[in-house]
């Protein structure tokens, strides 16, 4: 199997939807980086045996917290939930970033991970009636 079938397996096995979804917004402006993005850290990092999915992929929420950068945070925090992660073990890693980030990029974490907890039906909506 090339690095392309390879990495693109193995990121429709976390996200669960095709590739083309997943990166539709590049296509008419940068097609490449998908592929990169495909062949690189889905081929050759996320396939390695020493560490499993559900750690890299709480590392992965850890690290996009830290950084700040939502989007994809919400893409790997259910990515996080599709590889077994609980919502509980993803907002503890989030809260732990606090230490290390800071609090607003925490704050921000947990509104993320809020926004993907609810669209899955894992946290209800407060405003019952």
């Amino acid at each position: 199997m090339d690095r392309y079938e390879k990495g693109k397996e193995c990121l429709e096995d976390i996200q669960k939807i095709p590739v083309e979804e997943i990166f539709k917004d590049l296509e008419d402006i940068a097609p490449d980086l998908s592929r990169f993005v495909i062949e690189f850290p889905y081929s050759e990092i996320y396939t390695r045996d020493a560490v499993d999915l559900k750690t890299r992929e709480l590392c992965t929420v850890a690290a996009l917290t830290a950084i700040g950068t939502i989007p994809q945070l919400k893409d790997h925090i259910n990515a996080a939930i599709n590889v077994g992660n609980s919502p509980n073990e993803i907002i503890e890693i989030i809260m732990q970033m606090s230490a290390y980030a800071g609090f607003p990029k925490a704050i921000n974490g947990v509104m993320a991970a809020k926004e993907v907890f609810v669209e899955k039906g894992l946290l209800e909506n407060e405003q019952k009636e």
